[in-house]
């Protein structure tokens, strides 16, 4: 085992090398390139995938996997590239990078990469910013699991699964997205297919980290959930097996290679997710909300203080009432655009923002025809509805399809349905203002988790319309069925078979010998497989954000580590920030939403960003003080923190 003991200097370790731990050594070393410190600097990041890609965006994984968001939009570096190298604080946007390699310069700025292809890019950030990184700090890569983490003398050691411990100051976890313990559901469906010759169960994860090849030609295969993992999963499958798409007449077909098994996918709604819009909008684009703002969600807090005696709020009141009147705002614009021209949608704008009589308005501008918005239906469109063959249930889905690839052609800015939808992304911002930090009351949150955050993911951050297009050849061509909503899925043991079956779908009953759920597990404290957050929770050094409402006594554990607000350090077991520890990204799902993202846009920081810019501001004020050799950290008792 080699022990680094802390210079007269700074020490810092990073768990976790993808983007978010990359994000805060960008920032870090950007802080350090421009205000040099006395005495050196040591980052030392442990992640055994490559640094940079980490395990879910590593180069090694097929290119049949797509990013979920248009290369322009993408940028690693927190500034653009000026004349200098690429370093910390400049380098170029993901488009910008695959523009200058032969290979990949057919990916323009409005189409989506392959993950093996970004995770090239990530990997071409952390070697740039290792090689330019100013005179005095040193950044090391320790192919290793983190696996334990100790505390003595005000200190930190973390070691490796390869035995390598280091002894820091400052400590950030960015752990990504985690590998968790299976349910008791998932136990039954293990236990079943490990008790039957043939039978196959693949648990949530990544695509990229399922055995597919596996899989025999023609096998009949079921897939648990209709999202993006459904996406890369059919891909795989499809092209991945030497099968081709093809245009014909407007339309996209399917050629099989005969290496394909037959694929049975179901979910809760029956619906393959719906696309995102073709991009129209520039890089740098930043939209400025109109209804739900930060003045907005400010004085829905003193609202809800006189009222109630708590600033929490409830989202469907207090939150989705202002999207709703958001999402309006542009769907109604867009259309006037489209039939009127610029200035009509101007004047019509203007008028919105002001009406107390919207209904009125849409009449006086000849609206009336046009269908009023309903995301719960948009996500759930089926509702209770029964159909009497899946020929017939088909047949509406594929219609469906057709109709949603044609408004996603249309483009996230003319198309007035895409656009509007675009803006549950534009406003992510504003919604994490009134959510973040136990922002909601506790039932609240729990249907905001539960609930809202389900539709907004089907209607607003699926996949590049070229997906859905490629699940509609597919069924077309006889090699997916998709079962219809509610799908149940169980362990028959009379046929000795997976079942998947619609209530709502006649004759919809289909056996499979391979099963594959295609849902990425939902990461919680309790339920994370992961040695060192294990340790951590166990030792009390970190804990779980239970949200509380003090006057009702209403509880709603989260499930995720908490942390207060930037600089995001964790709060142990007694209630204490600790001021050399911090959680950024998946860790602190649902105490912050929308951490799973893994970039920032070009241009002007956002929040991607700042949040590992906090963390590197926070860890360069500490007091540098020249230390002995120690002798290996023992484990510190939580009632010591």
């Amino acid at each position: 085992m080699t022990d680094f003991v802390p210079r007269a200097g700074l020490d810092v370790v990073i768990v976790g090398a993808g983007p978010r731990g990359l994000s805060v050594l960008e920032r870090l070393i950007a802080r350090l390139t421009d205000t040099p410190r006395e005495g050196g600097v040591q980052v030392h990041v442990f992640d055994p995938d490559e640094p940079g890609a980490g395990r879910i965006w590593r180069t090694s994984q097929s290119t049949c996997f797509l990013m979920n968001t248009a290369a322009g939009e993408v940028s690693v570096f927190s500034a653009e590239p000026d004349d200098g190298p690429t370093r910390a604080g400049a380098g170029p946007s993901f488009a910008d990078w695959l523009s200058t390699h032969p290979r990949w310069s057919s990916i323009g700025p409005d189409d989506y990469g392959p993950r093996a292809v970004y995770g090239e890019y990530l990997r071409m950030a952390f070697e740039a910013i290792v090689a330019n990184a100013p005179a005095g700090v040193t950044i090391r890569h320790v192919p290793e699991k983190a696996v334990s983490l100790t505390r003595q003398f005000g200190l930190t050691t973390v070691t490796g699964s390869g035995g390598t411990a280091v002894t820091a100051d400052k400590v950030v976890l960015t752990t990504g997205h985690p590998r968790v313990r299976p349910d008791d559901g998932e136990k039954e469906l293990l236990t079943f297919a490990r008790h039957r010759s043939g039978l196959t169960y693949l648990r949530g994860d990544s695509a990229a980290d399922m055995p597919l090849g596996v899989i025999a030609p023609g096998e009949q295969v079921g897939v648990i959930g209709l999202g993006l993992t459904f996406f890369d999963v059919l891909a795989e499958l499809t092209v991945g097996r030497g099968g081709r798409f093809v245009e014909r007449d407007g339309r996209t077909d399917y050629l099989p290679s005969g290496r394909e098994p037959h694929l049975v996918a179901g979910s809760r709604s029956g619906l393959v997710m719906l696309a995102r819009g073709r991009n129209q909008k520039a890089p740098t684009y930043r939209y400025q909300p109109k209804f739900v703002t930060e003045d907005a969600i400010v004085r829905a807090r003193r609202g809800a203080q006189r009222v109630t005696g708590s600033a929490q709020l409830d989202f469907v009141r207090d939150v989705l009432s202002l999207l709703r009147l958001e999402i309006e705002h542009v769907y109604y614009t867009a259309h006037v655009r489209r039939r009127q021209g610029d200035e009509a949608a101007q004047w019509f704008a203007a008028s919105h923002l002001t009406s107390d009589d919207r209904e009125g308005l849409l009449a006086a501008w000849d609206l009336g025809d046009v269908p009023p918005l309903d995301l719960e239906r948009m996500a759930r469109p089926f509702g209770d509805r029964v159909f009497d063959s899946p020929d017939a249930f088909h047949g509406e889905l594929l219609e469906l399809l057709r109709r949603d690839i044609a408004e996603a052609v249309e483009g996230n800015v003319d198309n007035p349905l895409k656009a509007s939808l675009d803006i549950l992304r534009d406003t992510r911002a504003m919604v994490r203002q009134a959510v973040d930090f136990a922002g909601l009351r506790p039932e609240s949150h729990r249907e905001f988790v539960t609930w809202f955050n389900p539709i907004n993911t089907m209607v607003s951050a699926g996949p590049p319309y070229l997906r859905v297009e490629q699940a509609s050849a597919v069924i077309r061509a006889g090699l997916l069925t998709v079962v219809g909503p509610e799908t149940s899925v169980r362990a028959d043991h009379v046929s000795g078979a997976f079942v998947l079956e619609s209530p709502r779908v006649a004759g919809s009953r289909r056996q499979v010998t391979t099963l594959i759920d295609a849902r990425i597990p939902r990461p919680t404290l309790s339920s994370n497989s992961d040695a060192l957050m294990a340790g951590l929770l166990a030792d009390g050094l970190i804990t779980e954000l239970v949200n509380v409402d003090s006057s009702t006594g209403e509880r709603f554990p989260a499930g995720s580590v908490a942390v207060t607000r930037r600089p995001f350090h964790v709060i142990d077991v007694l209630g204490n920030p600790d001021p050399d520890l911090y959680a950024l990204g998946v860790p602190t799902e649902n105490t912050r939403w929308f951490t799973q993202i893994g970039n920032g846009r070009p241009g002007p920081m956002t929040g991607f960003h700042t949040d590992a810019d906090g963390i590197a501001a926070d860890i360069l004020r500490h007091r540098a003080v020249v230390r002995a050799p120690m002798t290996p950290a023992l484990p510190h008792p939580a009632a010591a923190i």
